[in-house]
């Protein structure tokens, strides 16, 4: 943490390495000192790993409840199934938003095609835990391409808002709640307001480094903000690119275990018990179309976590 004292980091996060199915990612949400930003209650980064041919990422079919996940590359491929019948390659620039709420399986994957040569994975992943009332809704995946995301540049300043309202635009991709989330490119010494419109506000950086009031920070770092401070953004020598996010605070915190987010602890149990029964034509549980020889199964060791708040 900054030894400044008119530092205005709230909270430094270091994120830890995570396996997602034989592929490490760095995961920055939820951590010790801080559950969400926002909405925002996951951040996982993807890479940046070097594929070999033959290659590739391989999550298999796995549930969720109560909440949304949103995943944007800087570079590679992969395919999205889920159990609503989408099927959607995710490619740079664009960007995947599943709706989980009351229920929703999906798996990840690279397609014959893209093993087929060596390549470059790099990005993000995040969960939006919804607001109560709305943890429930229907499951639901929108795909919105690179050209229809809103970009706004200014001098060495370039921004891609993914998601919500920030700097007078708007992202096309239905939210549940008030947020933002942006990916900023900056020139070497170039600065960026961050949006002063939203309670709660962080950023992730990806590569390069930032200056915020007078203090240096590096690339693998999130910093969370404390509220209603003026935040300007410098790049460093080498110019940076981050993630930034935020938005309204939830009405409370949120207990999650493994992939279930929810206000009420019973949902979650409800929601363990009917994807350990793996009655996928009964029950709330489906696995998506076309990749339904396998899942992810609740394991003795899994049985054993607790479910956290």
């Amino acid at each position: 943490m900054s030894q400044n004292p008119e530092s205005l980091i709230d909270t430094l996060i270091v994120p830890r390495a995570r396996d997602i199915g034989g592929f490490e990612v760095r995961r920055a949400l939820p951590a010790p000192k801080r559950q969400m930003v926002g909405p925002f209650i996951f951040f996982d980064q993807i890479g940046p790993a070097e594929l070999l041919t033959d290659q590739g990422l391989d999550v298999r079919p796995h549930p969720h409840i109560g909440l949304g996940t949103v995943t944007y590359l800087y570079q590679g491929e992969f395919e999205h199934r889920d159990s609503t019948g989408s099927r959607q390659m995710i490619t740079p620039g664009a960007v995947n938003w599943m709706l989980a709420g009351a229920g929703v399986t999906h798996s990840e994957r690279s397609t014959p095609q893209t093993r087929a040569a060596p390549q470059s994975l790099f990005g993000v992943q995040t969960w939006i835990a919804l607001p109560e009332g709305r943890e429930d809704l229907p499951a639901a995946f929108e795909h919105h391409g690179r050209d229809s995301l809103p970009v706004l540049t200014d001098g060495g300043a370039e921004v891609r808002l993914i998601l919500g309202t920030a700097w007078g635009a708007a992202s096309p991709v239905t939210m549940q709640s008030e947020l933002f989330y942006a990916d900023v490119t900056l020139a070497a010494g170039a600065k960026l307001p961050l949006p002063d419109t939203h309670e709660d506000r962080g950023l992730h950086i990806m590569t390069g480094s930032v200056i915020i009031a007078g203090d240096t920070y590096n690339a693998g770092q999130m910093m969370v903000f404390r509220p209603g401070d003026a935040i300007t953004v410098t790049a460093g020598e080498a110019g940076a690119r981050f993630m930034t996010l935020g938005g309204a605070t939830l009405n409370g915190p949120r207990y999650i275990w493994w992939n279930f987010v929810h206000s009420d602890p019973d949902r979650i149990e409800e929601a363990k018990a009917a994807w350990r029964a793996a009655d996928w034509s009964n029950g709330p549980f489906r696995l998506p179309q076309g990749d339904d020889h396998e899942f992810v199964p609740i394991t003795a060791e899994m049985d054993r976590m607790k479910i956290k708040r």
